[in-house]
């Protein structure tokens, strides 16, 4: 039983997913990654997603991985699943498996294999309709690693139709105009409209109105007072805070990508090692160093967490 109830909403970051540096999987660091994102005071938690190298890892990993992170979290908040995959019968599968297993939500991406191959309207219907079946709220993920078009109108007609599926990650070009759209369209079959891409266009998605953000782990501590002051009214206090914490969300986006959270926890001492797998490649010591210099005048927890 997670101590949030629906809707869900607020801060949902995503958790790395953690390397020895041999490669294979840290579970005790996985572990450790679970609270210290409790402790940043998150509303829920994301795993395997893509900023946690979903693509990197096998499916006994992922099977590993999932009930790992759901044995740690124990309830104390809710854990998204992410359960992307071109092949509904594999997504219905690991859907099912983190059900059962303990998750609250599931998250996925349309159906989609390069650019070439293109997924009609109806069959991504039928898509998320069968992995809704796992009996728990589904999230769709719109992203640009995505070749399949999600318009508007198809993703209302899904929350419509499905009553499981009412909860969107919107992170493209011009998100918030999407959001906007998609909430003024929707209505109340938009349970929760979020966004994602580290935060980067998060003040703008907020007044589009999100409901929530999915960041990664680096600094959610400092991310969850601008969504405060937001749902509370106060937009001069939200922008303050955003602003604060902008420039190394803009670092995080456009030098260091899923390499960020990690680095800054194995500063602060959550994790051994940063170590992600092949052909991603590690952060340059001059990017690192730029990162943790602007990382460091904020204090985020993740920087001292496990010192």
């Amino acid at each position: 039983m997670t101590t949030q109830q629906k809707p869900y909403r607020g801060l949902f970051p995503v958790a790395p997913t953690v390397f020895h540096e041999d490669g294979s999987l840290d579970l005790e660091g996985q572990r450790r990654v679970m609270d210290c994102m409790i402790d940043q005071g998150v509303d829920g938690i994301c795993i395997l997603a893509n900023y946690s190298e979903q693509f990197l890892v096998t499916d006994e990993e992922r099977r590993v991985l999932t009930e790992t992170c759901l044995e740690q979290v124990a309830g104390r908040v809710p854990v998204m699943v992410t359960c992307s995959h071109f092949s509904t019968d594999i997504a219905v599968s690991r859907a099912k498996h983190a059900a059962g297993h303990g998750a609250a939500l599931l998250m996925l991406m349309p159906p989609y294999h390069g650019t070439g191959m293109r997924i009609g309207d109806t069959e991504i219907f039928e898509h998320f309709e069968r992995v809704s079946e796992a009996g728990i709220p589904v999230m769709i993920q719109d992203a640009p690693l995505s070749s399949t078009a999600m318009p508007v109108p198809l993703l209302v007609e899904i929350a419509r139709r499905l009553p499981l599926v009412r909860y969107f990650k919107i992170e493209v070009p011009g998100t918030a105009a999407k959001l906007r759209a998609l909430i003024a369209e929707g209505g109340d079959a938009i349970e929760g409209p979020f966004d994602g891409e580290e935060g980067i266009t998060l003040m703008a998605d907020l007044d589009a109105g999100a409901t929530g953000t999915m960041v990664s782990a680096m600094i959610p501590d400092l991310v969850k007072p601008v969504l405060e002051h937001h749902f509370a009214g106060r937009r001069s206090e939200a922008l303050a805070a955003y602003a604060r914490i902008l420039p190394v969300i803009n670092y995080e986006n456009r030098q260091c990508g899923l390499r960020a959270a990690k680095a800054v926890m194995r500063a602060g001492g959550v994790i051994r090692s940063d170590r992600v797998r092949h052909p991603l490649t590690p952060l340059h010591p001059e990017t690192r160093k730029g990162l943790l210099e602007l990382a460091a005048d904020l204090n985020p927890l993740a920087l001292s967490w496990g010192k």
